[in-house]
């Protein structure tokens, strides 16, 4: 029988869940597979043994191939805005419900030190999800309602909604707790598909989607991420583990002072060793040219 090219099978089973270029409003590109490049000597793929005997007279057993995975977004909070990071989860028809469930996971602990938080309780857990027509019914345990308050759970759904919607075809969010579909959670009402839009008050004047927290980063490093600032002018810096800068440059988002847009720029810099260092993006103030809308994110600096 003939066998399909493998990146055919994983481009229908991404398909299932809607993953592909990000829908509009989403950071940077859309989650993308990875895996491990084989060699022409790499052992059989899962499922499958050498014809050949060995010299005991049996044959090997299968060799798993190795795991395919896909990079997607989990979005977090930090300063009362959302903030987006990156998780890799295996390439399964499922993938919609594995960025949920690092979600849920929670930041990590170099994120927690860098300031990231989830308004999404502990212990919260995924039941069920499932997509018709463009909307994503997210199935959530009921602790996901405890301790709302006002303020705090319309960030609480944010970060579902913006995890879940950097799939194209997911184009809102519906919400049920405990299997039970809901028209209100905490206090906010929910009875129509929640979309970006609805949120995206919650988003900072710069998001930086790359490099991620606790990257190791190489010279030259390419800052990538989403702004809406004056005059579009983006400022980046980076400081060596001194706190001393050693880099600096600036560039323009594709839109600015009232739009959102996004911007990419490599700096080069120089390091006499790997050592912890910083990636500072701000907007220099239109008043007076300090730094406004900071993002600070912690990498690991490599010459």
């Amino acid at each position: 029988m003939k066998r399909l090219p493998i990146m055919m099978i994983v481009g229908v089973s991404l398909l299932a869940v809607g993953c592909g270029t990000p829908s509009s409003g989403s950071l940077g590109p859309a989650p993308t597979t990875t895996a491990g490049a084989s060699s022409p000597a790499s052992p059989p793929a899962s499922g499958t043994a050498s014809a050949a005997a060995s010299p005991t007279g049996q044959r090997p057993t299968a060799t798993p191939a190795p795991a395919r995975e896909i990079g997607v977004q989990a979005w977090f909070s930090r300063n009362g805005k959302l903030f987006v990071t990156q998780r890799s989860v295996p390439v399964t028809t499922g993938v919609g419900g594995g960025a949920l469930d690092q979600l849920l996971t929670g930041p990590s602990a170099a994120e927690n030190a860098a300031g990231l938080r989830s308004q999404i309780p502990a212990g919260t857990t995924l039941r069920g999800l499932r997509i018709s027509a463009g909307i994503a019914t997210a199935d959530l345990s009921s602790s996901f309602e405890s301790a709302a308050s006002p303020s705090a759970m319309p960030l609480r759904i944010a970060q579902v909604v913006y995890t879940l919607t950097q799939f194209p075809t997911v184009t809102g969010v519906r919400f049920a707790i405990d299997g039970q579909g809901k028209t209100v959670v905490g206090g906010v009402p929910v009875q129509s598909p929640q979309t970006r839009a609805m949120y995206g008050g919650y988003l900072p004047a710069i998001t930086v989607q790359s490099p991620v927290i606790g990257a190791q980063v190489g010279n030259p490093v390419t800052v990538s991420g989403t702004a809406d600032v004056f005059e579009a002018t983006v400022s980046v810096r980076i400081l060596n583990s001194a706190g001393h800068e050693i880099a600096r440059t600036f560039t323009n988002a594709s839109c600015g002072t009232g739009c959102r847009g996004v911007y990419s720029v490599a700096i080069p810099y120089s390091v006499p060793r790997t050592q912890p260092g910083t990636i500072v993006v701000f907007e220099s103030s239109a008043k007076d040219g300090q730094p406004v809308n900071v993002q600070q994110i912690p990498v690991t600096l490599a010459p």
